[in-house]
């Protein structure tokens, strides 16, 4: 009965419910006290005590970048790089072209001339990165391998036009005789066993 008369007390004729607000306060220390009352709740407290208990631990779960980084997994897709061969050090890059035309965003550009041996090489190879969706298509189709995606995340610049070119996304010279370019790494490159996995076709059936 008691529920019923206030639910009837607090209903309108138009069927919205009331709620009862306390008044405003119009003096000074009334004002006060409501903002002290309001402030100082004791979900404040709790949140607090939380926070300075995970403070006071010391097996801290986080990872302290960008002193401390989480180990990438090959297949991560992240800026890409461009290939050597390791007998001669030249491009794998052939100009095909296939990366250009299977990029869903439009960000590959490529352009192709012919040189003094009457073989086809890349003149100009440009990578919109703030275009770029890291989809991986432009690495699975590249039958060369030449272009894979990297494991480097970290990519910024003042310049729209950093972003990027051939000439920085190639191995270096140096890493090339050094032996530092690792073969079986980044997305779109064969895994290390491959070989193993592969069925050879019997001489006689």
């Amino acid at each position: 009965m008691k529920n019923e008369a206030f639910n009837d007390r607090n209903v309108s004729s138009d069927g919205y419910f009331k709620v009862d607000i306390a008044e405003y306060p119009t003096d000074g220390w009334a004002k006060f006290t409501r903002v002290v009352r309001r402030t100082f709740r004791a979900e404040l407290f709790v949140g607090l005590w939380v926070v300075l208990r995970e403070m006071l631990k010391f097996d801290i779960h986080t990872i302290q970048y960008p002193l401390e980084k989480m180990p990438i997994g090959p297949r991560y897709r992240a800026v890409h790089e461009m290939k050597r061969l390791w007998e001669s050090d030249a491009e794998r890059c052939i100009g095909c072209g296939l990366c250009e035309k299977i990029c869903i965003s439009n960000c590959i550009k490529m352009d192709t001339k012919i040189d003094e041996h009457s073989r086809k090489e890349v003149s100009e190879y440009t990578i919109n990165l703030g275009r770029c969706i890291f989809c991986g298509y432009c690495a699975e189709v590249c039958p060369e391998l030449a272009i894979t995606h990297g494991g480097e995340y970290e990519n910024c610049s003042e310049q729209r036009e950093h972003f990027i070119d051939y000439t920085g996304m190639l191995t270096p010279l140096e890493m090339m005789a050094n032996g530092t370019q690792k073969e079986f790494e980044g997305f779109g490159a064969i895994t290390p066993h491959e070989d193993e996995s592969v069925k050879k076709t019997p001489l006689s059936y």
